[in-house]
């Protein structure tokens, strides 16, 4: 079994809030690692799946059933079924912390991260905590190398399938069930496969500069409506939207976000690429390992770092620029190569933001001095440093 560090994560935050939503896609293991947490929970868990009308049947009276549970930790997956279960979840956290239980009551399993904020925060005000829960990264990967976890992507059951081809297979019943069950659950009104053509083309697009008109005329639909569709994805957490940096820096500053397909593996799935022979000949190649360094990265920051892109109308641009504290921190250019070489252009971003930190993440383990004043990297070494901060 993969030992995932969100475990640690969550075992905190349940002994600091009442109730924790622990949010991620499908099959990226909520499940598992709840079911792990609650072998231990010293008062015990109750475990209900509300997919399964037996378990939601025990909630007709939820009231009553949930109260019956005494001290115990109540695990409900896919909470996004039953949301009117949070004015209940409300009252029992209210009489439960009047009886000197501050914390530990519920834990929340959901797939769909706004709608699930909205109503929890809106209900459980002051009550809640809230955690994300990625694939697997690249610490957590200590069983083969990354260039399999950047083919196949962090998807348990498709990073640890028993060949290539069996994991491209995983990965496209993944994205066929997601386009038939939850587009239609969290979007009834939104053509599922128009979505599915708009995710493939993300993924022949990965790391560019969204152009919502280009993608619209592609798609048939309007701005607006491929703005809907992006939202979706969003919230799904399967597409991620880097934002510009919009700081005051005196610089005519490119405003147009990023976007990149979040998991490495699923891009590859979307183009059909199923070896790392097929990968390295293709286009998004290089598109793909900054995406993929992207997201590992981001997994292994601490939250009060914000993650940028940052590009001027005169040439000047940061692949990957931290914010913390309020300023720009650190600068990340990400090269699929070996020998790594720097443009102009990063460096005059980093002096535009005034950025000492430099790093440039490539495939090699060995750090190195650049020319501009960055550092050579691997991205194992970055992420434990990241960690470390």
């Amino acid at each position: 079994m993969i030992h995932r560090q969100t475990l640690f994560d969550l075992s905190e935050r349940l002994h600091e809030a009442p109730a924790v939503v622990l949010l991620g896609p499908r099959q990226v293991g909520k499940t598992t690692l709840a079911l792990e947490l609650a072998k231990n929970w010293p008062a015990g868990a109750t475990y209900l799946d509300l997919e399964r009308p037996a378990d939601r049947l025990r909630l007709e009276d939820a009231d009553a059933f949930l109260r019956a549970q005494g001290n115990k930790l109540v695990i409900l997956d896919e909470i996004h079924r039953m949301p009117g279960l949070f004015e209940v979840l409300r009252g029992i956290i209210d009489e439960r912390r009047r009886a000197g239980e501050r914390f530990g009551h519920f834990l929340l399993l959901g797939s769909a991260s706004l709608d699930l904020i909205q109503q929890s925060s809106e209900t459980l005000a002051g009550r809640v905590a809230y955690l994300e829960m990625g694939p697997i990264h690249a610490l957590e990967w200590t069983e083969g190398s990354l260039d399999a976890l950047w083919l196949r992507g962090g998807f348990p059951d498709s990073l640890l399938a028993a060949n290539d081809a069996a994991s491209l297979r995983w990965r496209e019943n993944f994205v066929r069930s997601y386009l038939e069950r939850d587009v239609p659950m969290f979007a009834p009104r939104l053509p599922a496969e128009t979505v599915g053509r708009l995710w493939t083309m993300l993924a022949h697009q990965q790391g560019a500069l969204l152009q919502q008109s280009r993608l619209a005329s592609g798609l048939g639909v309007s701005n607006p409506a491929v703005n809907r569709y992006i939202d979706l994805l969003v919230d799904l957490q399967l597409v991620r939207r880097l934002r510009p940096w919009s700081g005051n820096v005196g610089k005519r500053l490119v405003k147009t976000p990023k976007v990149y397909v979040r998991d490495s593996g699923l891009v590859h799935g979307l183009l059909g690429l199923g070896n790392l022979h097929d990968l390295v000949g293709h286009p998004v190649c290089g598109l793909s390992y900054e995406g993929f360094c992207i997201d590992n990265l981001l997994a292994a920051a601490s939250p009060v770092c914000k993650p940028y892109t940052y590009r001027t109308q005169s040439g000047a641009e940061i692949d990957l620029l931290l914010e913390r504290g309020g300023e720009p921190w650190m600068a990340i250019e990400i090269k699929r190569s070996t020998a790594p070489t720097l443009s102009k252009g990063f460096d005059m971003a980093c002096t535009d933001l005034n950025i000492q930190q430099r790093f440039v993440v490539y495939p090699g383990t060995e750090r190195f001095s650049m020319r501009y004043g960055a550092q050579a990297i691997g991205l194992l070494e970055l992420m434990q440093l990241l960690q470390r901060e």
